[in-house]
């Protein structure tokens, strides 16, 4: 397993486990980000930054049964929990399955409490990845600020993203700091980009025109121009 500062990972990169090479997600990362390959990562998939990590969990992963429940514990514990990394885990919920995904909300985000992300397959999982890493970079944001926040508020009852009147995706405590961190954008306006929009993956994408009745015009433009 990946111990305490044995990945450095070059602010703007991705450190990928091995495994990936070849696959649709690193064909789409590639030319985004710098992208580079290493052993040892163990059951981590990416490394974002020196201290945030990604487990990605396929359709075929979920349909196959529990073997994903043991990865994701195993990730916890043995790399995640062990080495103080902050942990984002990507899911893909698709028409088949969207039945287990409820599951894998409980288990990701109550019981480990790390960051859920939900994409519809590996395309959109590389696209994601990049505006994370960009979005990062464009406004300043460390993941280890983001995630320390996630956790934080995971031990207020109040902010149980299960719970009415809370935001609808279960990523979005996750984000609601980074999204502040938009110059003209405070909590609320956060609160209600992530609202409206789902995910930062969606608020990224969104055209200025379905942004300005939130934030304004001019606001809207510097979110959506890279």
């Amino acid at each position: 397993p990946v111990t305490a500062g044995s990945i450095v990972v070059p602010f703007g990169h991705v450190i990928g486990n091995e495994k990936w090479r070849g696959s649709e997600i690193a064909q789409k990362l590639q030319g985004k980000v710098r992208l580079i390959f290493e052993d040892g990562l163990g059951l981590v998939d990416f490394h974002l930054s020196n201290r945030t990590c990604v487990l990605y969990i396929s359709e075929a992963d979920l349909v196959a049964g529990d073997e994903y429940k043991r990865k994701l514990v195993l990730s916890f514990f043995l790399s995640i929990q062990a080495s103080s990394l902050g942990g984002i885990v990507i899911v893909e919920r698709t028409q088949i399955s969207d039945q287990y995904f409820l599951a894998v909300q409980k288990l990701v985000v109550l019981e480990l409490g790390m960051v859920l992300l939900p994409v519809a397959n590996q395309g959109e999982a590389a696209q994601l990845i990049t505006q994370l890493v960009g979005f990062c970079i464009r406004h300043s944001v460390t993941y280890g600020f983001v995630l320390l926040q996630v956790r934080e508020q995971s031990k207020d009852h109040s902010s149980n993203p299960f719970l009415p009147k809370q935001c609808s995706q279960l990523a979005e405590p996750a984000v609601l700091r980074t999204v502040q961190q938009i110059p003209g954008v405070g909590k609320t306006k956060a609160l209600l980009l992530l609202e409206q929009f789902g995910s930062i993956h969606r608020l990224c994408n969104a055209p200025p025109p379905e942004l300005e009745p939130v934030v304004g015009q001019a606001v809207a433009q510097q979110i959506h121009t890279p």
